[in-house]
């Protein structure tokens, strides 16, 4: 295993989108952050890099700077982009960009985008020399590489509690005709199909005219270029906007907001698309669509572009940019249907939807689509400020039933009709002459036999390619009917609408059907019924839905937050894409289900018009069922599904509008929650952190609780927040975590209208297996039948001890808590002497060290250090084992380091990048330790071991002897409860 070390050039900031008071702390102090896909060598190729200044964006500048008024809305009010004292600010912020371009030696006129509403800075495309200038020069606080990132009806309404006589649109707006009203859902996706009639022109006059034309700023822009397509909007597709600097827009695609992948119309439709639409794909209706919010306003951003390989991607720098305008523009709610982080939350667009929130928009995230990772977390999304949706099912009736010619009948998805008795062949064995095994395997089309498939039902293994391919390709060689057979218990069953009539079955039924052509040989058939449309149980969670908790968190914070319908939702398309002609088809994604819970927050902004973007979330996550339409648990590949699937649930709309309390957070507290999970430190110059109040992140008042690494015992603190006009008493109560007491102090507040109450939550282990994450929730019962549910999710280890602790030659301390009560042992490897190798480098050229790591050895590490260079000295590392790269640093100065675990005995080379300094050379002191499997004798603890209790930390001295001044040291202490060892501790020692 590999630690990469990655900090320094190439980073976003948050404090330029907190309060005044917090950037006026971190302006002063040089800020950098590097991450995957910075810049590792310095020369003179340009590329895109993203820059963010130290002043405050428009939307949360609060004042503080003499003769600068503040520019941040009021609660309820959007950013005013236009008045006297957001263009006196936006001269500032001009003039701060422009003057630190000039200071790094960078024309000003070389800024391809500024950004100014949801965050300060710009687009410039850099050397890497001029990237590192401008993180070194006063009033810049990050340089960031421009990335990419990719796109992550007819039933969901009624599902969803919004259609019928007693359904949300009537029961809270008088009827869909007014379900939406007021509200504008900004998407930023790939674009929009203007002409859909999802998007057709609302009736006149508009009851909310007057709403909308107080805040909308936005603009129309048609498409400039030849294959422009223009677009024009009207009083439903009030904005469109399309970015396209930097991006490769091939020849059939679109230079304008207009939609070709038909990713953004979808999403656009399903979060506010109009009502009763009638919907057909193939020539066959499947009824009527209609968005969530079908009254709202839509304004499409396009920041994402049709790729070769068919997926739709777009820049960083132009996703941050659509943000920025959608938050000037006005919208009250954004839908992110795009990949995004799982390790960080202070990525570009992450902290763009920090301001975002900030200025009173929320924020939709889809969750990704990595589900086949179950068991390992890949959600992505991690920030505390958005809201991320997971996928499920709906109960669109779609269940066909396959039966085999030995009378074995097994369930699977599917639409239409049926097929059969007739002969029934697996792809691999109907495959051209010479075609790809593989891809025979796999369908492709152009690769079956007809002389072999025509008249019979062929069974096709998922993957690679489109599933609506497949019975594509099945259909161009005569086949008359598909069994498409999943290859892993972690994916999802979808009814597609496909080319010959169709089955979709697990990899169990895949492979028992496989069984029975391969015993039953030519005489083998199969039957697949027509679709039943009786209602299906619902909803289960989506095999590709990705799972929990955050990452970014260590698991103190549950992700995803929310699941909503995201398979085969039917919802419009772009006819110009892959959609075969069609202006309407059904998707699966997180990308589907996101834009459910956005138009769903726009109706409940729309009925609490002063409620912040977490009161919203929080109304909708406590307000969430674990329970399926047949009241039993939601499941999930055939078992319980989780809060790890799920977060706080299935969404319930209608519950969403009274919950009665909610759990608030504001940017001082998303900032106290980053700096508590180490990756504001990141952004930052040491010690801003401590000029925070602490708290640890388990701690931030969000509507579910988390502790990834529970030792012994915690105790959790929440405040709820009186969203009801008189006041509430209400009941506190835990179902513990199996393995697990629990205790809530107090169990009961009043809490009077507009205030709020805090309470603790204790969480004792007893039984609960190590390692293992277990659940449970907290309930806040109202005296007048309100009911506020908080999911817990909580993982006990046996031990938390810190990952390393730095110690002078004269010794120290560690702490660790246990999560048993009984005795405690320690055992110390090394230390090592760290062997220093000078190696003299000159920029920009890369210069190689050899470094053997012999057998036995438990840690390996290579490093250079900050304190063995002059002030400035920016050195990167890469560590290869033969041509594997087994690990990279590449932060902003010259403290770098790479530690291996139990590495391969071998000769590693060590790729020594100069990036940045004074001298034109330097002899740059590479640093290497291989800590042995046992002790050197020249580190002890004390005691050796100790009586401990579950949850009380308990301490040990360090002690040191026989350590040669000036050298580095390096070893491990590991800690056992006399079975097995609980943690490990690394021990650097400082010269």
């Amino acid at each position: 295993m590999s630690l990469t070390h990655r900090r320094g050039r190439s980073a976003f900031a948050v404090s330029s989108i907190a309060t005044a008071s917090v950037v006026a702390a971190m302006a002063a102090v040089p800020l950098s952050l590097v991450f995957p896909g910075a810049a590792t060598a310095a020369g003179s190729g340009t590329q895109g890099y993203i820059v963010q200044i130290a002043a405050a964006p428009l939307a949360s500048y609060a004042g503080g700077t003499k003769g600068l008024a503040a520019t941040k809305p009021q609660a309820g009010k959007k950013v005013d982009t236009t008045g006297p004292a957001a263009r006196a600010y936006e001269a500032h912020l001009k003039t701060a960009r422009e003057d630190a371009m000039r200071s790094a030696g960078v024309t000003p006129s070389r800024a391809t985008k500024t950004y100014d509403v949801a965050f300060s800075g710009f687009t410039a495309s850099l050397t890497a020399d001029e990237a590192a200038r401008l993180e070194k020069t006063p009033g810049v606080l990050n340089v960031w590489k421009d990335e990419m990132r990719t796109a992550d009806t007819v039933s969901t309404p009624t599902f969803l509690g919004l259609e019928g006589a007693t359904g949300v649109w009537q029961q809270k707006f008088g009827g869909s005709d007014h379900a939406g009203e007021g509200m504008i859902i900004g998407v930023i996706d790939s674009g929009i199909w203007p002409e859909s009639a999802s998007f057709a022109p609302l009736s006149e006059p508009r009851p909310d005219a007057a709403t909308i034309a107080s805040k909308w700023k936005g603009t129309c822009q048609a498409g400039v270029a030849a294959n422009a397509a223009p677009v024009t909007c009207n009083n439903k597709l009030i904005g469109a906007r399309y970015y396209d600097t930097g991006a490769t827009v091939l020849p059939f695609e679109f230079r304008s907001p207009r939609d070709y992948d038909g990713h953004g119309s979808h999403t656009a439709s399903t979060a506010g698309g109009n009502h009763g639409v009638p919907a057909s794909i193939n020539g066959a209706p499947v009824g009527e669509i209609s968005g969530m919010a079908p009254q709202a306003r839509i304004a499409a951003y396009k920041a994402l572009w049709t790729t070769t390989t068919g997926t739709a991607s777009g820049s960083t720098s132009n996703l941050v940019a659509a943000i920025d305008d959608a938050v000037a523009d006005g919208v009250d709610v954004i839908n992110y249907s795009i990949s995004g982080s799982s390790t960080y939350v202070v990525t570009p667009d992450e902290l763009a939807f920090l301001g975002a929130a900030d200025a009173g928009v929320f924020v939709a995230t889809s969750a990704g689509n990595s589900g086949d990772t179950v068991g390992a977390s890949s959600v992505a999304h991690n920030s505390p400020w958005t809201m991320t949706v997971a996928a499920s099912t709906h109960d669109r009736g779609v269940s066909k039933t396959l039966t085999l010619g030995n009378g074995a009948t097994y369930q699977g998805l599917g639409v239409g009709a049926g097929v059969g008795p007739a002969p029934l062949v697996v792809s691999s064995a109907v495959g051209l002459a010479g075609a790809n095994a593989t891809e025979v395997t796999l369908c492709y089309p152009g690769t079956l036999d007809p002389a072999k498939v025509t008249g019979k039902i062929v069974v096709c293994d998922r993957g690679v390619i489109d599933r609506v391919a497949k019975s594509a390709a099945v259909k161009q060689a005569g086949g008359v009917g598909m069994v498409l057979a999943n290859t892993s218990s972690a994916q999802s069953l979808n009814a597609d609408f496909h080319s010959v009539p169709s089955i979709h079955v697990n990899s169990t039924t895949g492979a028992a059907t496989k069984a029975y052509v391969a015993s039953a040989g030519a005489s083998a058939t199969a039957t697949i019924s027509a679709v039943d449309p009786s209602p299906m149980r619902a909803p289960e969670m989506a095999g590709f839905s990705s799972y929990g908790p955050a990452i970014a968190g260590g698991g103190d914070l549950l992700k995803p937050d929310i699941t909503a319908p995201g398979v085969d939702v039917i919802a419009a398309v772009s006819p110009a894409g892959d959609s075969g002609g069609n202006s309407f088809n059904a998707l699966s994604g997180t990308s589907m289900s996101s834009p459910h819970i956005a138009g769903i927050a726009a109706l409940v902004m729309q009925a609490h018009p002063t409620w912040s973007p977490m009161w919203v979330k929080s109304a909708l996550m406590t307000t969430a069922t674990t329970l399926d339409n047949q009241g039993k648990p939601i499941q999930r590949s055939g078992t319980d599904a989780t809060p790890l699937d799920y977060g706080s649930g299935h969404v319930r709309p209608a519950e969403a509008f009274n919950p009665g309390v909610v759990f608030d957070s504001d940017v001082n507290d998303w900032i106290a929650y980053g700096c508590s999970i180490g990756q504001i430190q990141l952004i930052t110059q040491a010690g801003y952190c401590d000029t925070l109040p602490a708290m640890d992140p388990s701690d931030l008042n969000y509507p579910s609780i988390a502790v990834g690494q529970l030792a012994g015992q915690q105790t959790v603190t929440r405040t709820l927040t009186n969203v009801e006009s008189r006041a509430s008493q209400y009941d506190l109560s835990v179902d513990a975590p199996a393995g697990f007491t629990a205790s809530v102090s107090p169990s009961k507040v009043t809490i009077p209208p507009g205030q709020s109450r805090s309470f603790t939550v204790t969480l004792t282990r007893t039984t609960a297996p190590f390692g293992t994450w277990a659940f449970g929730s907290l309930t806040a019962s109202g005296n007048r039948g309100q009911t506020a549910q908080s999911p817990i999710a909580v993982k006990p280890v046996a031990a938390a001890a810190p990952a390393e602790v730095t110690i002078p030659q004269s010794g120290g301390s560690l702490t660790v808590t246990p999560g048993f009560s009984g005795t405690l042992s320690t055992s110390v490897k090394g230390l090592a002497a760290g062997d220093v190798q000078t190696v003299p480098t000159t920029k920009p050229v890369d210069t190689t060290a050899t470094v053997v790591i012999p057998a036995g050895t438990t840690v390996a590490r290579f490093a250079t250090y900050d304190a063995d260079y002059p002030a400035g000295t920016d050195v990167d590392i890469t560590v290869r084992r033969g041509a594997t790269v087994v690990g990279t640093s590449a932060g902003g100065t010259a403290e770098e380091s790479v530690t291996l675990t139990n590495p391969v005995a071998a000769t590693y080379t060590v790729t020594i990048d100069y990036f940045d300094g004074a001298p034109a050379t330097l002899p740059v002191k590479l640093v290497s330790y291989a800590v042995p499997s046992s002790a050197a004798g020249n580190l002890t603890v004390n005691p050796a071991s100790q009586a401990v209790t579950g949850g009380q930390p308990a301490t040990f001295q360090l002690v040191t002897s026989g350590l040669t001044a000036g050298t580095r040291y390096l070893g491990r202490v590991d800690f056992s409860d006399g079975t097995s060892d609980v943690a490990r501790t690394l021990v650097a020692v400082s010269p």
